[in-house]
């Protein structure tokens, strides 16, 4: 097997690369972001979805780290005690990008429709993402393992077209039924839906919780009801300003 290589070039290339980081300052991160701890509450933003956890998510069908607020902890290296308010951040649909289980998914009309509407498809690639029905047993596990405090709900706005909305309550497992996320990974699920009438309205435009349709704050107290968790922050389309801080 022959492929060209230019030594000379590539040497220029990586030598060029270490003049770069050498630009860099070079610091005892453990030490630096306790000390600012002291003075200062830091934001500590999390990678990838709960149930991709090397650990507690749906091995094998995982990442190579821990997404679960724990994370943050072996990251930058503070002490568990030092984590303060927990922010866990949610779809008002469920999506999965590659393999894995996804009690939840739709292969009708209606997941190409939120597949269409939240624009589901990959930043880079272009893939279409997996869609499916909120499922609230899988968000109360996360709640769980992370010790979630806070909720913020993303993209309500797109199930402003549906005359009826589902969200998945608790999953019948061979059979039996139950409100856990099952140890097994292949295990045979069924998902238990609760339904709810659609708004069937625009809520791009509301700019305070009062504006907010009946249906629609009923919705939100089930889910907070079902998870024990406040949703604190609702976003209600792309612009900045369409966010009700609750």
């Amino acid at each position: 097997m022959q492929f060209d290589c230019n030594p000379e070039a590539e040497e220029a290339e990586f030598f060029a690369a270490i003049e770069y980081l050498k630009g860099f300052q070079l610091i005892d991160c453990e030490y630096v972001v306790n000390k600012l701890l002291k003075t200062k509450p830091i934001l500590a933003e999390g990678a990838q979805g709960s149930m991709l956890d090397i650990d507690y998510g749906s091995y094998p069908f995982v990442t190579s780290s821990s997404t679960a607020c724990a994370g943050a902890c072996i990251g930058l290296g503070v002490a568990p005690s030092e984590i303060g308010h927990v922010y866990g951040i949610f779809k008002a649909y469920c999506t999965r990008v590659g393999s894995g289980p996804f009690p939840t998914e739709l292969f009708d009309e209606t997941g190409e429709k939120l597949r269409k509407i939240g624009n589901e498809f990959g930043a880079v690639t272009g893939r279409p993402r997996r869609c499916g029905w909120l499922d609230l047993v899988a968000l109360k596990y996360a709640v769980m393992i992370s010790g979630v405090t806070d909720l913020i709900m993303m993209k309500s706005d797109c199930l402003d077209s549906f005359e009826t909305i589902k969200v998945c309550t608790s999953y019948k497992v061979d059979g039996q039924e139950t409100d856990q996320v099952p140890f097994d990974t292949y295990a045979d699920i069924e998902p238990v839906y609760t339904e709810f009438k659609g708004w069937n309205a625009d809520l791009t435009g509301c700019r305070s919780e009062n504006e907010l349709p009946a249906e629609f704050r009923n919705y939100i107290s089930f889910m907070e009801n079902y998870l024990g968790v406040p949703i604190k922050i609702i976003s209600l389309g792309p612009d900045r300003d369409a966010t009700i801080i609750r």
